[in-house]
């Protein structure tokens, strides 16, 4: 995804009249205007990732369905928001930013209400899929029009760290202010809350944001309907799974076509002119090795946030409001350990603390091993603070080594493929430690294997970055 400033001579050439057309000097208010929609933009996504995880025990009550329903209330969005992301930017570039970010908002707000006024799981489900849509349309979107509105380097760093402190926020708060409506107003009130902040977002941008310029990017539409297929079949393989059982012939067979939608996928963008997944990024041995612990990393935590939400509430018999609670020490640590690791990082370089904070968060998964029927919840906290802090610590080296191992041309291609390979993780998380609490005699067995597993991937994880950096230097 390319995004050039109003000063670049590429924009003029793309649109003489654009320019033109625009009031000489803007009032200097505007800009943080325009970075509140932005921010609106992504702090609402990211809010839907964590705050119906809270809700998950109240749904199945009200609508029925077992845990494989509620892992599709989750999945559909996430598997929407990571098949669609990088298209979602080639269609802003071609079309202009501040049109196609408005209709993503739109989308959004609109499947936020038929979530909320959902009569059954299956149209709750069908909402989430439309909701996750909005929100791929949402995040590249958001940048491109930073990047537009902020030209110089000093300022848009600026704005771009408050878009995503504000996105931190939101995904920190989730759960706390899922499980404070819900007791208040019910499981639907959740999904209202989206309605004022849509049409804040939508009013704002409309007002207050100018357009991009346009290119003549070419969409990739038989890679996106690959991806979209390949995430589909692999997420309900897993998901049903834990109903039907692994040798399943209908499970079996979606195994199958994965595999097959997963090979055209790769040979499409071997050969597209312009591919959705530029797989020539992979040739940097640091993109590729930080995406992949991207999808690692948001295997084990989202599919544990998952599966906690499940168990206070199930096995403990919290109220949605205390299962929030619950969740505040994992998602308090999250920002606060964000502002510290690029502190960190300049002293010792990124895969050291990547590394750390994936090492940090593996403990805490295997200092919940001992989970019981009502386990003290100050056992179960200072581990998901653990989790929480490893989180933090990892993710902003991260995203920065990604960025750093490319040509900035290319930043936003990068940036993307960084967001489709973490939302795939989270999809294939919840699928699969989803399916392992359905299968297993005892939600307790499942949980502790869902640990294990999650453990194990993040040390893999930071075995894979400490090694591989060091072979990059």
């Amino acid at each position: 995804m390319r995004v050039f400033p109003s000063d670049h001579p590429q924009f003029h050439a793309a649109h003489p009249l654009q320019h033109a057309m625009e009031p000489a000097v803007r009032p200097r208010w505007v800009k943080p205007l325009t970075l509140a929609a932005m921010s609106l933009g992504y702090g609402v996504v990211q809010l839907d990732v964590t705050i119906v995880n809270t809700a998950l025990s109240s749904i199945g009550s009200s609508l029925g369905g077992g845990v494989s329903e509620l892992q599709w209330v989750v999945s559909t969005y996430t598997i929407a928001f990571a098949a669609f992301i990088l298209t979602a930017g080639a269609l802003g570039d071609r079309l202009g930013a501040k049109k196609i970010f408005m209709a993503g908002f739109a989308i959004f707000t609109a499947a936020s209400l038929g979530c909320a006024l959902a009569p059954s799981a299956a149209i709750l489900i069908a909402s989430r899929a439309v909701q996750g849509l909005g929100a791929a349309i949402l995040v590249p979107n958001s940048l491109a029009l930073l990047n537009h509105a902020y030209p110089g380097t000093t300022e848009r760093g600026r704005a771009v760290g408050v878009w995503a402190a504000g996105a931190s926020v939101a995904l920190t708060a989730g759960p706390l202010v899922g499980g404070g409506l819900i007791a208040l107003a019910g499981w639907r009130s959740i999904f209202l809350v989206n309605l004022p902040i849509g049409l804040a977002g939508l009013w704002l941008t409309w007002r207050y944001t100018t357009d991009t310029a346009r290119s003549d990017h070419r969409l990739d539409l038989p890679g996106q309907a690959a991806a979209i297929g390949m995430l589909g079949v692999l997420a309900a393989a897993l998901i049903e799974a834990g109903r039907m059982g692994w040798t399943n012939v209908w499970v079996v067979t979606g195994f199958a076509a994965f595999a097959v939608l997963a090979l055209l996928f790769v040979l499409q963008e071997r050969h597209a002119r312009q591919p959705m997944l530029p797989l020539s990024l992979f040739r940097h041995r640091m993109f590729a090795l930080t995406s992949l612990v991207g999808l690692l990393v948001n295997v084990a935590f989202y599919g544990l946030i998952f599966v906690f939400s499940l168990y206070f509430q199930r096995v403990n018999g919290w109220s949605a409001f205390d299962t929030g609670l619950a969740f505040v020490p994992m998602m308090g640590a999250v920002l606060p350990v964000n502002l510290l690791a690029p502190r960190l990082t300049e002293r010792f370089g990124a895969p050291p603390v990547i590394a750390a904070g994936a090492l940090i968060a593996a403990a805490g998964c295997l200092g919940l091993l001992g989970i019981d029927h009502g386990t003290s919840y100050w056992a179960i906290g200072a581990q998901l603070l653990a989790m929480g802090a490893g989180l933090g610590l990892l993710v902003p080296p991260l995203t920065s080594a990604l960025l750093g191992s490319v040509e900035k041309a290319r930043s936003g291609a990068a940036a993307g493929v960084l967001n489709a390979t973490r939302q795939t993780g989270s999809v294939l998380g919840v699928a699969l430690f989803g399916s392992l609490i359905g299968t297993a005699n005892a939600f307790l067995f499942g949980a502790r294997a869902s640990l294990i597993i999650s453990a194990l991937l993040l040390i893999g994880a930071a075995v894979i970055i400490a090694a591989g950096g060091r072979t990059t230097r």
